[in-house]
């Protein structure tokens, strides 16, 4: 989601957990090995051995605050940016946060370098900045994106979370008027570039989880989550600590939330429900 999004999640409190983990390989439907991610929660046992997830876009605004979830619920951090002492200077020093230099416009093979064979999991937070490239909402949102994707191929990464944005498929849901997706997409097509990159993933193969969150915040978390299907939601707003919070989730839930499209927003009338129960509540479409 970019910073020029119109549109607008919450973060929910939760008692801590420790957390254990299993990894092992599979084979995708071209009989290539990957590794498979899967995370259990239980109470009163840590493991030692954390599964580190790579960060794409760590130092943007949702993507910050992804990496400082992702190190409150016990994973391990590899943060992809630009400028890794710039970044450095944006988070406090944690022993489970690792900078590395990762521009996603600069192709597959430099990217899978970057996210190494050390990772088990990818979320992928990246936004185009506005400027005078009309072509930048492409070679970040899209070009970008697939990178990614190829990138996790060639490593045998099987677990993709995207943050995406609700109205991507506007046109199909008959919003081509709504002013949120007329602005939008007056940067270079946004919209339609998170889409065609969303169709990506869904023919790779890969494991994904693809959050389209409302308008994003940067208040605190007010109401409770609401989740749904794709293409359901056309307004709304969410704060970006609840955005980070789903993505987290996803990864924590594989079960409930593997192979979906989930759109999501705030809202003070919703009922506070468990993750699991609104994953689950969301069909998949794998």
């Amino acid at each position: 989601m970019t910073t020029t999004s119109l549109l607008l999640l919450r973060h929910s409190s939760s008692p801590p957990v420790f957390l254990t983990s299993s990894s092992s390989f599979v084979f995708t439907k071209n009989n290539t090995p990957s590794r498979s991610f899967s995370i259990k929660m239980e109470s009163g046992e840590q493991n030692t051995a954390k599964k580190k997830v790579f960060v794409a876009g760590a130092t943007g605004q949702t993507g910050k605050r992804i990496v400082e979830q992702l190190l409150s619920r016990g994973f391990a951090v590899k943060a992809g940016v630009r400028d890794v002492d710039k970044a450095k200077t944006s988070f406090r020093q944690d022993p489970s946060l690792h900078f590395v230099k990762a521009d996603v416009t600069e192709g597959a093979e430099k990217l899978a370098e970057a996210i190494g064979d050390d990772s088990q999991a990818v979320i992928c937070a990246t936004g185009f900045r506005p400027g005078f490239d009309i072509f930048a909402p492409w070679k970040t949102d899209n070009f970008g994106t697939v990178n990614l994707v190829d990138a996790c191929k060639r490593l045998g990464v099987n677990r993709f979370v995207l943050v995406s944005s609700i109205l991507v498929n506007g046109a199909a849901m008959g919003q081509i008027l709504n002013p949120a997706y007329i602005f939008l997409n007056v940067f270079g097509l946004t919209l339609i570039a998170k889409l065609q990159a969303e169709k990506y993933i869904k023919r790779s193969g890969i494991n994904y989880t693809i959050v389209r969150p409302g308008g994003l915040k940067n208040d605190p978390p007010s109401g409770n989550v609401v989740m749904e299907p794709e293409d359901t939601l056309s307004g709304g707003s969410i704060s970006r600590d609840q955005v980070a919070e789903v993505a987290v989730e996803a990864l924590l839930d594989e079960e409930s939330s593997s192979f979906k499209v989930v759109e999501i927003v705030a809202s003070a009338d919703a009922p506070k429900r468990s993750y699991k129960d609104l994953f689950a509540s969301v069909k998949g479409g794998h």
